[in-house]
């Protein structure tokens, strides 16, 4: 096999297992509060507190996946144009 018929084999391989991935878990974990929902800050005497609430994923500590928006966003233009 040609080196480039196994990099794109690869690719496929990568992007079928990331659409998968996309479709059985829509949702990950957000990448600016690492999941919590909020921020982690500590006082002047070095304790841990909870901080402000995350502003990206809205507390909830999730973030719609890129491959799933691009999914659900061609899916919503295919539905408006087929009316």
């Amino acid at each position: 096999m040609s080196l480039p018929l196994l990099a794109i084999a690869c690719l496929l391989i990568i992007t079928f297992c990331y659409s998968v991935k996309c479709w059985l878990s829509p949702f990950g974990d957000c990448r600016k509060c690492a999941g919590m929902g909020h921020a982690l800050k500590t006082d002047r005497k070095g304790h841990v507190k909870r901080g402000k609430d995350c502003r990206r994923c809205d507390a909830t500590g999730k973030r719609i996946r890129v491959g799933r928006w691009i999914y659900n966003r061609a899916a919503r233009t295919y539905r408006a144009g087929t009316r």
